[in-house]
């Protein structure tokens, strides 16, 4: 298939924007040309000289040469109405902007489908790791039983700090804030936001479910204590914030982004700094294992390329898992093993929340519980924001996704 020239207009032009112009530089064999670039701060100094640049939007979305749009900014509402303009003028959209997508994925399904043009989004998961579009393409006829990973590059710097160096979670923060992989307000990472919007994207790829945000709850790594942290190097366990999803029985989907406690033995223990790590789990192929840098310059704009090159071949996501009717699993029905830090003043409170307790531990200022609680409890204790509280995952206790996947197995043969 011959390659199709790409006339490019950019909106962005920090980090990300600039590590793209550079590898589209050093791609020759790409055609596709970067003709305008439209930012925001008309003061500040760049890289490129003032002929490359615009203020106004409209210089790129009413260009009738323009027929690929890159969005590169960090404001997801900005963000949409570039995006819905830009199909609705019949051009092609990559973007990396994950909140976006999450808060609006049904009208940009249909917007796709409206007016026949293609919106791709690999930067916006996993960085240089190409998740969705093995999902997308890999797993169409595989039977998927999970998904999960690491998928926050800033999270998993702080949290291989305070395991590697043995320093707190306040002073390896500082350390991402200063070296910049976290901002001043770093609550969109640390609070499992991020991981949240990028789950979304996932599940509607992996499993065909097209979620809203507040149906995916997620706990981020913002309230981890010494007690939990010490917890984890006596047990020879690292902490990672965790993206999940899994089919159930009914075929229902579990899903949730919680801290999560990391045997030795799972591949996910090795992944450092601000590597991004995924597993999949199907019937076929059982695990397999995706690891890369999910932060930077460069690996974000290498997916940004990636999305680029398949424009060049008119390539477009088929959301073929679509409308199989699968839902998000109710909550009371997902229960997990945890780790509970606790203020000794709410123990028993928190003890009633528990179908059962394995292990309790006090001091003269704290205390844990591990035992079994449901998803819904455990939102409750969350969400009433008791002081000196923090929770790490263990496991899901309860998960028929096993008999789920024997089953259909037997159906396909069958077939």
């Amino acid at each position: 298939m011959k390659r199709k020239n790409l006339n490019i207009g950019l909106f962005g032009f920090g980090c990300v924007g600039y590590g793209l112009y550079e590898v589209l530089e050093k791609t020759p064999g790409l055609k596709a040309n970067i003709k305008r670039i439209c930012v925001k701060d008309k003061s500040k100094q760049r890289q490129l000289p003032s002929e490359h640049f615009t203020f106004d939007k409209n210089d790129i979305l009413n260009d009738g040469e323009i027929n690929t749009v890159v969005e590169l900014i960090d404001d997801a509402d900005a963000a949409f109405e570039i995006v819905k303009t830009a199909l609705q003028k019949g051009k092609a959209v990559v973007t990396a902007n994950k909140k976006m997508i999450a808060e609006h994925f049904d009208e940009l399904l249909q917007l796709q489908k409206e007016y026949n043009v293609p919106l791709l989004y690999e930067a916006a998961c996993c960085a240089s790791i190409p998740i969705i579009r093995n999902l997308e393409e890999y797993y169409d006829n595989d039977l998927l039983e999970s998904i999960e990973g690491i998928v926050n590059g800033s999270t998993n710097y702080i949290l291989t700090k305070t395991s590697e160096e043995h320093i707190s979670y306040a002073e390896a923060l500082l350390e991402a804030q200063q070296k910049g992989y976290a901002e001043s307000n770093p609550i969109m990472d640390t609070g499992g936001f991020d991981a949240k919007y990028k789950l979304l994207i996932l599940i509607a790829h992996a499993f065909g479910v097209v979620a809203k945000p507040d149906e995916i709850y997620n706990i981020g790594i913002d309230r981890l204590g010494e007690l939990e942290l010490n917890y984890a190097k006596e047990k020879g366990l690292s902490i990672k914030l965790i993206a999940f999803a899994e089919k159930t029985s009914e075929g229902k989907i579990n899903a949730f982004v919680l801290p999560k406690f990391i045997q030795k033995s799972d591949k996910l223990f090795s992944v450092n700094d601000v590597f991004n790590g995924v597993k999949t789990k199907s019937y076929f192929s059982d695990v397999q294992f995706f690891v890369g840098k999910g932060a930077g310059a460069y690996p974000t704009a290498s997916a940004v390329l990636s999305d680029i090159s398949a424009l060049s071949y008119d390539y477009q996501y088929e959301y073929k898992k679509l409308n199989q009717n699968e839902i998000l699993e109710s909550d009371k029905n997902i229960l997990l093993k945890v780790f509970l830090r606790h203020d000794l003043e709410y123990v028993s409170e928190f003890k009633r929340c528990f179908n059962s307790i394995q292990e309790s531990y006090r001091n003269h200022e704290s205390g844990y519980i591990i035992g079994i609680i449901s998803l819904a409890n455990l939102k409750i204790i969350a969400e009433r924001n008791y002081a000196d509280t923090s929770i790490v995952l263990f496991d899901i206790a309860k998960s028929n996704t096993n008999e789920t996947i024997k089953k259909r197995k037997q159906e396909y043969a069958f077939n």
